[in-house]
């Protein structure tokens, strides 16, 4: 999780200094999380919501900036 963290702060810095940031997410699995409320709420926070499980694994294109790089059908 400091990981996830620190990341969210490297690209938070970076959008303060005019650069582009990135977005940040976590995949995340195993019962850990659901006890460990305080870490999931910081990991939460870090990502801006944006963390999967493997049960909501599916939404991980859609409701990400990946989506911008897939295939448009039709």
């Amino acid at each position: 999780m400091t990981r996830i963290q620190h990341l969210a702060e490297i690209s938070r810095q970076r959008e303060r200094e005019g650069r582009r940031g990135f977005q940040v997410i976590a995949c995340v699995d195993g019962r850990g999380f659901s006890v460990r409320r305080a870490d999931m709420r910081k990991l939460l926070e870090a990502t801006k919501g944006k963390v999967f499980t493997l049960a909501t694994l599916d939404h991980l294109i859609s409701h990400t900036d990946l989506r911008l790089y897939q295939s448009r059908k039709g």
